[in-house]
């Protein structure tokens, strides 16, 4: 969901994303509000990072 969340605030989209997975995510400190604005902060982007290399594995088969 996370990585979701991020595509959608990359395009703009923030309006998109639930008020409970916003609520979640910024207690997280996985995003932050910003001048009015959201942006996933810099924990939130390791987090994806993580995420992406994890199923690059899975895809590969090498866990």
């Amino acid at each position: 969901m996370l990585l979701d969340t991020a595509d959608l605030l990359k395009k703009n989209r923030a309006s998109e994303v639930s008020e409970a997975a916003i609520e979640d995510f910024v207690a997280l400190s996985w995003l932050e509000w910003n001048g009015g604005a959201l942006r996933i902060t810099t924990t939130g982007r390791n987090i994806c990072n993580q995420l992406v290399a994890g199923m690059t594995k899975q895809q590969t088969g090498h866990l």
